[in-house]
């Protein structure tokens, strides 16, 4: 998996300790409701499909590239869905991220979805009561677009 020049040359200070990384996801649905999703070939496992902005970039415009370089399906943001800051992953190469993730329902308008990089085994469209297994945040992203956005925020305002 293709990692951005200026993580790698953050990698280079900082080794494999905890960054903390912009990240952008997408409900991208198309006429018929139906959800894109990519097998990750990182982890093997079906997932929403998202990714890091450059240096600079919109989140808007670096969704609907992660989405079009990944999967050739063309879409439009609509509205941003949920800003959160996601769990630590340690990679197999030992590096530790921590995502900010700003997620957009994005609606599908152009292109034919296909593997269109080396980040994906498999990208498909998938009806939201028929998911495949997937990480429980992508599970938790689709039942809030389908709900119309997130209604709860687990944590705030605890102690």
């Amino acid at each position: 998996m293709p990692i951005p020049d200026y993580i790698r040359d953050l990698r280079a200070f900082a080794g494999h300790q905890l960054l903390w990384t912009p990240g952008v996801s997408a409900i991208v649905l198309d006429d018929e409701g139906r959800v894109l999703l990519g097998r990750r070939a990182d982890t093997g496992q079906w997932s929403i499909i998202g990714g890091i902005p450059e240096p600079g970039e919109q989140p808007a415009a670096a969704i609907v590239r992660e989405v079009h370089e990944e999967t050739a399906v063309h879409c439009v943001p609509e509205k941003v869905l949920l800003v959160e800051a996601l769990k630590p992953i340690t990679y197999p190469n030992g590096d530790v991220c921590q995502f900010m993730d700003i997620c957009f329902l994005c609606r599908a308008v152009g292109g034919e979805a296909k593997v269109n990089d080396d980040e994906s085994l498999e990208v498909g469209w998938f009806d939201a009561d028929a998911l495949p297994p997937m990480e429980d945040f992508a599970v938790t992203r689709v039942k809030q677009a389908a709900a119309g956005g997130p209604t709860w925020f687990e944590g705030i305002g605890q102690r």
